[in-house]
């Protein structure tokens, strides 16, 4: 029940499992806590005002526009013109006009 499955349909891992902790085996450590990680001497210094640098990209301008600032300029662009139609549409409206 605890692995959401139907408590009649357990499989050999349930029971040994179960068997395990009917026991008193000690569970295998979690990979945190193994041998290997144990003898660990040395860890990365990682201080607060460490924020990196940015790595130039190669064969990327940094003064060529970006594809998002691309997109953005290009949605921008067809917002406006989203806006003039619907408001020449408005215009025609209230005159009479053929939309």
């Amino acid at each position: 029940m605890i692995d959401e499955r139907d408590p009649d349909e357990f499989t050999d891992e349930d029971w040994n499992q179960a068997r395990r902790e009917l026991l008193g085996e000690p569970a295998s450590p979690p990979p945190e806590e193994s041998e290997e990680a144990a003898k660990l001497e040395e860890e990365w210094e990682v201080t607060p005002d460490d924020r990196g640098h940015r790595v130039p990209r190669p064969g990327v301008d940094e003064n060529e526009e970006s594809v998002g600032e691309h997109l953005v300029t290009d949605g921008v662009e067809e917002a406006s013109h989203d806006q003039m139609l619907e408001a020449r549409r408005e215009e025609l409206e209230e005159e009479g006009g053929i939309i």
